[in-house]
């Protein structure tokens, strides 16, 4: 049966809040969780960004849940530091955790003062780092000399159990880069077109195990409500890149995106007022090849969604997949 996840967003919650949300995600009936590993929000109105390796020890500790971690070596964070830090959540909760290494954003890896390279330099930079980062986990002591620098690194306490490096991606190109190195695919969500096209993209060029979505949603008991969450939280999130990855504050992200209205919120989230259409957005996400859905509800109060969801969506979810053969 394909996973529901719950996707923790320290850009949003503080992580105290953070932690008992997702507690109670477990308790609701979610398989497992996600998170992004942040220094600054997308917006001053977001107002959070707890340290995710720190929440993350946690959250696994104080639940059963798999969780994976969506970072970004090589510029706010050495590749060794990252092996360390997963390698030690690996061996103290093995099978239970992945992480999914990106290129970056300049939100949060301006803090060094380096300059911000090109988006060519930073895959190559990420490329050296996943190599480095795989050869720490298996034991190996590291030199690199390249656009990283590692000198005899090593990790001594290496996990049985290796975390899987899922390739975060949202274009068709990263895509299918990817596949060179990936244990998996994350993205999100996207017209079914674009989806569609990013995993033939990456499954042709060779990339092998699981395809994950992020699904950023806005659920309320009236649409009304459902629209003015959205509004309020993630109308920093409606542009293509270079944007998301260039700008360098939630202050610029705030500045830019003061006139974006509704039309431009719902081509990036899912807003309704009613379960069975986000149940049926969500199936259709399924229909689609993804084996795990990590839900966002992009508001800042989580509760409401997540009893609403376990009452109203998961068990349809669910249910369909038995419908269409798929064991539950």
């Amino acid at each position: 049966m394909a996973t529901i996840g719950f996707h923790a967003s320290h850009e949003q919650i503080d992580p105290g809040q953070l932690l008992k949300d997702v507690q109670l995600a477990e308790q609701a009936g979610f398989d497992a969780a996600m998170c992004s590993d942040h220094i600054e929000p997308w917006s001053a109105r977001q107002g959070h960004s707890g340290f995710a390796w720190s929440w993350l020890g946690a959250a696994l500790a104080t639940t059963g849940l798999r969780f994976g971690v969506v970072t970004a070596p090589g510029q706010r964070y050495h590749p060794a530091i990252i092996a360390h830090a997963s390698a030690t959540l690996a061996d103290m909760f093995p099978g239970r955790f992945w992480m999914a290494p990106g290129s970056g954003e300049n939100m949060n890896e301006h803090i060094t003062g380096d300059p911000w390279p090109s988006k060519e330099t930073r895959q190559r930079r990420l490329e050296e780092c996943v190599e480095v980062i795989r050869r720490l986990h298996a034991g190996e002591e590291v030199t690199h000399h390249g656009l990283v620098t590692v000198e005899q690194a090593r990790v001594w306490d290496v996990p049985e159990v290796k975390p899987p490096l899922i390739a975060p991606a949202v274009s068709v190109e990263t895509a299918r880069r990817a596949a060179a190195w990936a244990d998996g695919l994350v993205t999100v969500n996207q017209p079914a077109a674009k989806l569609r096209d990013m995993l033939s993209a990456y499954r042709d060029a060779g990339g092998a195990g699981k395809a994950v979505l992020q699904v950023h949603l806005s659920w309320a008991p009236t649409g009304a409500e459902a629209l003015a969450v959205a509004l309020d939280q993630w109308r920093t999130n409606v542009f293509s890149p270079p944007i998301p990855w260039d700008l360098a504050s939630a202050a610029h992200f705030d500045g830019v995106s003061a006139d974006v209205g509704p039309d431009q919120v719902r081509k990036v989230v899912n807003i309704s007022a009613d379960t069975a259409e986000h149940a049926q957005w969500l199936a259709d996400y399924l229909d689609l090849g993804f084996d795990e859905l990590y839900l966002h509800f992009v508001g800042q109060h989580q509760a409401p969604f997540i009893d609403a969801f376990a009452g109203h969506v998961l068990p349809q979810l669910r249910a369909g997949r038995r419908t269409q053969g798929v064991p539950a």
